[in-house]
């Protein structure tokens, strides 16, 4: 199919023609639920449009959401954007008192609360707005302005006025906003344990948008059916998951609740999406506990040692693993966090439709990309269109350096934050991202860890500490680690696979005897100055990121 590229220059022109050209499509699902089409859509940011301009909301006013992925999370986004308001996204995940402070610190007028979250927050503690609106149903709970009441408790009245006649496509009509105009601050919430509010353009929102078109318009239509699992309040969902299917017409799905493997691979099974978006932890989850098991069997294994056996047998994981994802996908792309290279090597060598890709909020997010079928194992790609990717190094091929790229996709900078703005973005237009990699001839990028993550060895060797964690994780009995530096040496702190533990029969003194083989086998095949010391058994798996990395900065300092 030819690829389809978006004729419209920002992101509201794109979504204003979607609308009207899918008109009656189906375009959200809560699963298992109602489902609005794209005229609904259409209507319903109608009705929110009038009840910003009857209470005073103008173009450039912060509107928050938060809440759980839904229809309605996805309407109320869109009616900040197309009116011209700046969009505020917020992990319902986060603690009632963070929820509070980015509503104060984003100067919002409005909030969107989801039923989960907003019997948690205090309005006390949010005296600016406005208004609280309920996302569930877009009812009033909080008023502080006689024009929002109003505008609430006679919305019908007021959209009928205003459209007397039929609400029809040549009803809509969106704010243009300027290619540098701010459209949506998005608060990080990334592992160094600060909060910071990146300033995203009009123009990132629509490059994000076109390049997705560009890369799988073969594969992605109206009326493809996607899974929303990854949360829309990072930028990651947000855009390839929620805004580029919007601009062509696809169906979303949302889960509206926790997914679990169970719940995913059953919506995968109903559904048969098209393109699955993910981050390692799910697909590391699937190969991990249904896959990597049965293949690990002596007889499996020797089979695996025959040629043509093996790949005969290699096929049919392959196709038992597309199964798993609903068997009609072009491809899984897995993002926003690191990705176990044994997992990696392992899906390469079935043949798995799988790509790993790279980028940052700070980029709306896409940095990196490359399809498939040319990935190169180990990579995250190469530079995505309308950005460039460079090294910080003398020797970029060879010499990890700190990764930089600049282009369309780059934030403004940092919400009230000038300092770190200039820290992160240099003179020339350079984003510094903080992870260190290298990049090979042919542009791939392979990313070798955080520079806040590394660890300097005794005699100045730089110690990855993500690369030690990868093949202590992939060891008996591990579900995770993080790999810390005490008095110059290494340790080792390990959440085990209790559920697994458990069904041999283990307790913890046998759990301990393992991972002390694990770390014997760990030792023996690392660097010398990577030789983990010792290591400490966690009752509970580690605190993660919407992104699912582990917040690193809660255990630096944790006791062995």
């Amino acid at each position: 199919m030819e690829e389809f590229v978006p004729k419209e220059k920002t992101f509201n022109e794109v979504f204003e023609n979607s609308i009207k050209t899918n008109w009656n499509r189906d375009a959200l699902t809560d699963y298992q639920s109602a489902t609005l089409q794209y005229n609904d859509v259409a209507r319903r940011i109608a009705k929110l449009h009038i009840i910003f301009e009857n209470t005073g909301i103008q173009k450039g006013d912060r509107i928050a959401v938060c809440g759980r992925n839904s229809s309605n999370w996805g309407v109320a986004f869109l009616a900040a954007v197309t009116y011209g308001a700046v969009a505020v996204p917020i992990l319902h995940e986060f603690k009632p008192d963070q929820i509070h402070n980015i509503v104060n610190h984003s100067e919002a007028k409005m909030l969107f609360a989801g039923d989960w979250i907003w019997p948690h927050l205090d309005e006390k503690e949010m005296p600016n707005l406005e208004g609280i609106v309920s996302i569930v149903d877009f009812t009033m709970l909080v008023s502080r302005s006689e024009k929002f009441t109003y505008a609430c408790e006679h919305l019908n009245e007021l959209f009928g006025k205003k459209y007397p006649t039929k609400f029809r496509q040549d009803c809509v009509s969106y704010y243009k906003a300027d290619p540098d105009e701010l459209a949506v601050i998005n608060y990080t919430s990334g592992t160094s344990g600060f909060s910071k509010g990146v300033m995203i353009p009009s123009r990132a929102l629509w490059s994000n948008v076109v390049f997705a078109c560009q890369v799988f318009s073969h594969a992605v239509q109206a009326g493809s059916p996607i899974v929303s699992m990854l949360p829309m309040a990072h930028m990651y969902g947000l855009a390839f998951e929620f805004l580029y299917e919007i601009c062509v017409g696809a169906h979303i799905y949302f889960l509206t609740r926790v997914p679990s493997p169970q719940i995913l691979l059953g919506a995968f099974a109903d559904i048969k999406p098209r393109l699955i978006i993910a981050v390692p932890l799910i697909v590391e989850k699937i190969v991990k506990k249904a896959v990597l098991p049965k293949l690990q069997t002596p007889s499996m294994r020797i089979l695996l040692n025959l040629p043509i056996v093996s790949q005969r047998i290699r096929n049919m994981v392959k196709t038992k693993m597309r199964e798993v994802f609903g068997g009609e996908y072009y491809e899984v792309v897995i993002g926003g966090a690191a990705f176990n290279p044994e997992i990696d090597h392992f899906l390469k060598s079935i043949g798995f439709d799988y790509t790993v890709g790279y980028g940052a909020t700070e980029c709306a997010p896409i940095i990196c990309y490359e399809d498939w079928k040319k990935y190169a194992e180990g990579s995250c790609g190469k530079a995505a269109p309308r950005m460039e990717v460079k090294i910080d190094s003398k020797d970029p091929q060879n010499v990890v350096g700190e990764i930089l790229t600049r282009g369309m996709n780059v934030m403004l900078g940092y919400y009230k934050n000038p300092e770190a703005t200039a820290e992160a973005i240099d003179a020339e237009g350079w984003y510094h991202t903080g992870d260190l990699g290298i990049i090979d001839a042919e542009g791939n990028v392979f990313i070798k860890g955080r520079c806040k993550n590394m660890l300097l060895g005794s005699n100045g060797q730089n110690i990855y500490p993500e690369e030690i964690e990868s093949r202590l994780n992939n060891m008996n009995l591990v579900n995770e680690s993080v790999v810390i530096q005490k008095n110059e040496k290494l340790y080792a702190l390990i959440y085990p696979d209790y559920d697994a533990a458990k069904s041999l029969g283990l307790n913890i003194d046998d759990i301990k005897e393992v991972m002390e083989d694990n770390v014997k086998q760990l030792n023996s095949v690392v660097a010398a100055y990577e030789k983990v010391a010792g290591f400490r058994l966690c009752e509970e798996e580690f605190e993660k990121t919407a992104k699912k990395s582990i917040k690193r900065y809660l255990y630096k300092d944790a006791e062995i």
